[in-house]
Order: structure tokens, then C-alpha cells, then sequence
């Protein structure tokens, strides 16, 4: 499953489902449920009887999973971790802007 889960185009444009999430995750469902409430991960309609997912959600909750792992961290730690590392992200890209237009 795991090479399935790796051929997965992760962009905008395509849409998995809920159970795809789950297996291509790692995360037990309930608590993948939890990144959901905690606004880790966002389905498309979150009012929609079933969700989905933008497909490039997976790499968001792999990064979930190994920070819950590495670190020991529950669902709500994780989410907090996860913000920081998207925090660090912005800043990099933001500083590496920066440094191209001083070039």
C-alpha cells in the first residue's frame, strides 16, 4: 500500500477520499479525526457527508505522523508542532525571496 500511497500525484487538483487518507497516513482514523477538528487538515467541505481531501493532505498528515512518533506527541501537540513547522516554512521561503530580489 505504502508504493500505492507514494505514487500518488499530491496536488490541488486531485481529490481523495477519507479512507484514502487513513491508509495512506499511518494515523489510527480517530485519530486523524482529531488533526481534522484541530484544523490540521482541512477536507474541501467539511459539511459534505464524505470527505475529501486535496491528495497533497497525505504529506501533511506524514509529516503529522512522524513528528507524533519522533517526538511522542499527541494529536493536539502535534498540531501546535505542525503550525511551527509550517511558521519556519513561510519564513524560508520569505527570506530566500528576499535574497533574489537583493541578487
Amino acid at each position: 500500500m505504502k508504493q500505492a500511497a507514494d505514487a500518488l500525484r499530491y496536488d490541488e487538483a486531485t481529490d481523495i477520499a477519507w479512507t484514502e487518507l487513513v491508509a495512506a497516513s499511518g494515523w489510527p482514523e480517530a485519530e486523524l479525526a482529531e488533526l481534522v477538528r484541530y484544523g490540521v487538515i482541512a477536507p474541501r467541505d467539511a459539511a459534505a457527508p464524505t470527505w475529501t481531501f486535496e491528495a497533497r493532505t497525505v504529506v501533511v498528515a506524514r509529516t503529522a505522523w512522524r513528528l507524533r512518533c519522533d517526538f511522542e506527541l499527541d494529536p493536539y501537540g502535534v498540531s501546535v508542532c505542525l503550525g511551527f513547522v509550517e511558521r519556519i516554512a513561510a519564513l524560508e521561503d520569505e527570506v530566500r525571496r528576499l535574497r533574489a530580489q537583493l541578487g
